[in-house]
């Protein structure tokens, strides 16, 4: 039996799980089939006590017990911490994940943007602000998961004159795909840092470093499009511009980072019912709490070194120089002051957007981002959308839609698709203009960016965002 089952006939993840694929190698070394394993495990569920004696399953009736025993005693908030959502077309489930966070005893307060849909334990687009602690489901299993734009010295009529000058640039300086690495290692001061500050960073720079500058998959891209600024604004005149954007995060180091850390946080707090388990939380003060923030910090930086490398190898091929650089986190968390309080704000999957504070919103394949400036405004713990936010699985979108509709989509807007896979296509996404509409009063739009030359992880590859 698989863990997922295992979790699905109520087992919790941590110890409890553990010790239930272990009684459930020894019943089935012993001859018990499936179903019949499947009928023990309910009934251990049901009732550990009643198995406390048996000798391949004694183990897990303890576990269990204690377990229960424990989420018997859970306390959260008398009163649900506030929050407050922007726009109305988001998943019920995601609102009810964003309800069951602001009931966490570490809770203070929270905000929901309008491209939200479910997540682990904090939903996507989900604002939290914690006491003391981090939560690293509500940072993201893609920590630090960024975007980058950068205006290149370079005519915007290439797109249509020189495509293919372009489309080469993508091919040889950009890896997508969960195993992508180059032969040749891209260099960055990155890997100078000190990697010893957590067991995992440890015990993965060298993975890091073949995959520095690589660009994973699911809804990651990098992309060629046109940048209209109306306005003379970032130190450029108003017009046209040809424009280099990526989105991806820290690779598969910053997945196992989460992945650890968030099983200890379990195991410290059995206490949380299972509906809430992905949302425990490490002690900042604890050993855990600070190596999984030194390690967060430190994917933080790998993930902006890996944009730095893919848009100064894509430049250098082109022999261009930068005009402009606009860049952010997305999948993160920032010690902040708030009512005069010094919080953990976990934005998970949203954009930061302080008074002034330049992000960059995309919004699909085939729709256009924007380069915003933020508001300031303390309701939503000067947040604001990361993208359009999707509307539908990626199993829905694969079952829904055909390629042949999707290219005449994307070529009415001008756009080329190098790679993709079928549940990335724009109609699984929100529209990105009612979602800017919803958090006008959080960001302004400075200029806008127009994909049209598309490279994604091709299709097939187990999204990773």
């Amino acid at each position: 039996m698989k863990t997922r089952e295992l979790n699905n006939l109520g087992i919790p993840k941590g110890m409890a799980m553990q010790s239930a694929v272990a009684c459930v190698r020894l019943a089935s070394q012993a001859g018990l089939n499936h179903s019949e394993l499947r009928e023990k495990v309910q009934s251990l569920v049901a009732n550990p006590t009643g198995h406390l004696t048996d000798p391949i399953w004694k183990d897990l009736a303890q576990t269990l017990d204690q377990v229960f025993a424990s989420q018997a005693r859970y306390v959260g908030r008398d009163q649900a911490a506030s929050w407050r959502q922007w726009g109305d077309d988001i998943d019920p489930g995601a609102i009810g994940q964003m309800e069951d966070a602001c009931r966490l005893p570490v809770t203070v307060v929270g905000a929901l943007m309008p491209d939200a849909h479910v997540g682990y334990g904090l939903p996507i687009g989900g604002v939290l602000a914690t006491k003391d602690c981090v939560i690293p489901y509500a940072v993201g299993v893609d920590i630090a998961c960024r975007m980058k734009l950068t205006v290149l010295d370079m005519p915007v009529e290439t797109l249509e004159n020189d495509s293919e000058r372009l489309r080469n640039a993508l091919e040889r300086e950009t890896q997508f795909g969960i195993g992508a690495s180059f032969k040749r290692r891209r260099q960055h001061d990155v890997m100078d840092a000190d990697w010893s500050v957590s067991p995992i960073t440890a015990e993965n720079k060298d993975k890091a470093w073949k995959q520095l500058g690589t660009s994973g998959s699911g809804n990651h891209f990098v992309e060629f499009g046109v940048l209209t600024l109306p306005e003379s604004d970032l130190g450029l005149d108003s017009g046209r511009y040809l424009a280099l954007l990526s989105h991806s995060g820290s690779r598969g180091t910053g997945a196992s980072v989460c992945s650890h850390y968030s099983e200890i946080a379990k195991r410290m707090h059995p206490e949380l019912p299972r509906e809430l388990s992905n949302l425990a939380w490490l002690d900042l003060n604890s050993q855990e709490g600070k190596e999984y923030w030194d390690a967060m910090n430190l994917m933080g930086h790998y993930a902006a070194a890996n944009h730095a490398c893919i848009h100064r190898a894509i430049a250098e091929h082109l022999g261009v120089e930068v005009m402009l650089d606009v860049e952010n986190h997305h999948n993160f968390a920032w010690r902040e002051s708030h009512g005069g309080e010094e919080l953990i704000v976990h934005r998970k999957g949203a954009t930061p957007a302080g008074s002034g504070v330049l992000g960059i919103i995309p919004g699909s394949m085939g729709a256009p981002g924007y380069i915003v400036r933020g508001k300031g405004v303390k309701a939503s713990l000067l947040s604001a959308s990361h993208g359009a936010g999707r509307k539908m699985s990626r199993t829905a979108a694969m079952k829904q839609f055909q390629w042949k509709d999707v290219m005449k989509f994307l070529a009415e807007r001008q756009v080329t698709l190098l790679s993709a896979g079928l549940d990335e296509v724009p109609m699984a996404y929100k529209d990105i203009e009612q979602v800017m509409a919803a958090q006008s009063d959080l960001v302004e739009k400075v200029a806008r960016f127009d994909p049209r030359l598309v490279k994604m992880a091709k299709a097939g590859e187990r999204p990773e965002d």
